[in-house]
């Protein structure tokens, strides 16, 4: 006779959730990065490339930013979290304007390719990371088994099946 055993499936860490969120991200602004790129160069020539490339490093880099930040700072103590979060929120804005001012009076990229990428790279970042989260399956408590026994449920008075005896 055959032994039948059961091996569950790992359950992925607290963190998995926003690995596949990056994951999905990056994938999605790398495509979004070649086609916009392709039918940008075909509809406005190379200033079309340019705009593009800005538009996918700008509008991808400032949503993947967030998902990495809080990534990265998980384990850490709310507090800290948050100050990070603000901080690196802060920086982008920084970083966007400066960037963008210093686009505006240059005129070897198209306009329009660089608002409709950074559009769509926006829509499809976040789509892509609303995606990763929803994909992985996390539960929110971690199960304890002790010699196979089910666990004892408390009853309505708070009274553990034992203690009713």
């Amino acid at each position: 006779m055959r032994t039948v055993t059961f091996s569950p499936e790992p359950v992925p860490d607290q963190s998995a959730p926003l690995r596949a969120a990056v994951r999905y991200g990056v994938i999605g602004l790398i495509a979004l990065a070649v086609i916009g790129s392709i039918i940008a160069f075909v509809a406005a020539g190379l200033p079309g490339l340019w705009g593009a490339l800005i538009g996918v490093a700008v509008g991808g880099g400032f949503i993947l930013c967030t998902a990495l930040a809080v990534l990265f700072t998980e384990k850490l103590p709310p507090a800290t979290s948050g100050a990070v979060l603000l901080g690196s929120w802060l920086l982008k804005m920084i970083l966007a304007i400066l960037v963008l001012g210093v686009l505006k009076g240059m005129d070897f990229y198209s306009k329009q390719a660089l608002v409709i990428v950074m559009v769509l790279a926006l829509i499809i970042v976040l789509g892509a990371e609303t995606y990763g989260l929803l994909k992985v399956k996390v539960p929110y408590v971690t199960p304890t088994q002790s010699d196979g026994a089910p666990a004892q449920q408390d009853g309505p008075s708070g009274e553990t099946e034992s203690d009713e005896k």
